[in-house]
């Protein structure tokens, strides 16, 4: 069994070079998207099936001073994964590294994993009718590198390895940084099991868009339980319903035509 392997970004490391996700889009053969500026130099304002990960920027003025904010998007690949949860075929799963993966072999596009990711991560193209997000580079971490983004990483905002020296090394730097960034925040989702995605911030997650406690969406306990059991069982009895009717019908009609035959035969004699 291997090792569960995750990334640490470290905002206070970050220069918003964007290496990663052009990076991301070299390795995964993804297509450029034209993109404009929107008050800020943020190029990629949210996911696409051709952009997996990009970097945001928040301005503030505090302290008499312009400050930039800046965070990596991608899938969080959570240990307790709401896409995983809420697809119907199989389609999701956690590969040995423990990253979130879709299978596009059995992926058929519903877009439950849009709606209920807890991220809002996945987007399905309509060209192909599959779901794509990050992937967490399978082909490169089953063969001992690290995903493309980190790899491509200069000041090492971007760090990969074992979880659990990945987290020691995130509590270590958190430690470090906190009495320069008194809002700091350490987000690394407690109550999804964990993520593999694990960020060291310089303020408290919403500030980022981020949910201060993101969760799996109590709708999916009841669509998965109540809704669905219960569905199968309505659409099974509603096509159970249809057939009968139509044999009834079938033989309603059968029986009318011998009928007529018969009054038919009477009347002629």
């Amino acid at each position: 069994m291997a090792d569960k392997m995750s990334v640490l970004f470290d905002a206070t490391k970050c220069t918003a070079c964007q290496a990663c996700s052009v990076a991301c889009k070299q390795w995964n053969s993804l297509p450029a998207q034209k993109t404009k500026l929107t008050g800020s130099y943020q190029t990629h304002q949210d996911f696409s099936p051709q952009t997996w990960t990009f970097i945001t920027f928040h301005e503030v003025f505090e302290n008499n001073k312009n400050q930039w904010f800046f965070r990596k998007k991608q899938c969080m690949h959570c240990d307790e994964a709401a896409c995983l949860k809420s697809c119907n075929f199989g389609a999701i799963y956690h590969n040995p590294q423990g990253f979130v993966v879709i299978d596009h072999d059995k992926c058929v596009g519903c877009g439950y994993c849009v709606t209920n990711c807890t991220f809002n991560v996945p987007r399905v193209n309509p060209a192909t009718n599959k779901a794509y997000k990050c992937t967490g580079c399978p082909d490169r971490v089953a063969n001992g590198m690290a995903p493309a983004c980190v790899q491509t990483c200069q000041p090492e905002a971007l760090v990969y390895g074992p979880r659990d020296k990945i987290m020691a090394l995130a509590r270590k730097r958190f430690e470090q940084i906190k009495p320069l960034y008194p809002k700091a925040s350490l987000y690394d989702a407690p109550d999804l099991d964990g993520i593999n995605f694990t960020y060291i911030l310089q303020r408290e997650p919403e500030f980022y868009g981020l949910p201060a406690k993101p969760h799996v969406p109590y709708s999916i306990g009841i669509w998965k339980h109540f809704i669905r059991p219960f569905g199968a069982v309505a659409i099974a009895g509603s096509l159970l319903m249809t057939t009968l009717s139509y044999v009834k019908t079938r033989n309603y009609k059968a029986h009318s035509a011998d009928d007529d035959k018969t009054h038919g035969g009477d009347t002629n004699g």
